[in-house]
């Protein structure tokens, strides 16, 4: 089947991308993970996620906002997109200082909104790790399981960070009674 600009494809590979530009030999594909690739026509490791409806001529190019609201629609889709997590009220302004056994050595200041940001971030791209392995095709139900076990796990080591965070809701969650994994 014949691509056209502005559909949405998973590929075995790259995972979901959408198509950017039709050439005479390749398609020129954004992925979500891997940028913007070039496929050839006669690859077929893809299934079609939503067909364009638009019909671009071969040399035209996909309109930046079309290219826009479709990884949106991808992004969300796979929680790809970072949620705004409030950090709580007390640490607003605040700085991490990390103190170095050796006096010789000088202090690293880093702003806690930076910190709480990596952490969300890691957050974030656990989730998405969650949502690849549940959705993997190769993996069996047992590995599937098995690997959503460890993740839990890490969650459980991350709940010492818990105490960033201004809503109880948006705090790590690990097995057991709640407690850190320390």
């Amino acid at each position: 089947m014949v691509l056209t600009v502005g559909t949405i494809i998973d590929h075995e590979r790259y995972g979901q991308g959408v198509v950017a530009k039709v050439n005479f030999t390749d398609y020129e594909i954004y992925f979500e993970r891997s940028g913007k690739i070039s496929i050839l026509k006669t690859n077929t490791n893809y299934k079609i996620v939503e067909q364009s409806e638009k019909k671009y001529e071969e040399t035209d190019k996909i309109a930046f906002e079309d290219v826009e609201k479709a990884l949106t629609v991808i992004l969300e889709k796979y929680n790809g997109l970072q949620e705004n997590v409030p950090l709580g009220d007390r640490w607003i302004g605040g700085k991490m200082i990390l103190q170095p056994a050796n006096t010789s050595m000088q202090n690293k200041e880093i702003p806690v909104e930076t910190f709480f940001h990596k952490i969300v971030m890691l957050r974030d791209r656990l989730r998405v790790l969650e949502q690849n392995i549940n959705s993997h095709t190769k993996l069996g139900d047992e590995d599937k399981i098995n690997l959503q076990q460890y993740i839990t796990r890490i969650y459980g080591t991350l709940t010492t960070f818990n105490v960033l965070f201004k809503e109880k809701d948006d705090n790590f969650v690990g097995t057991g009674s709640g407690k850190s994994d320390e």
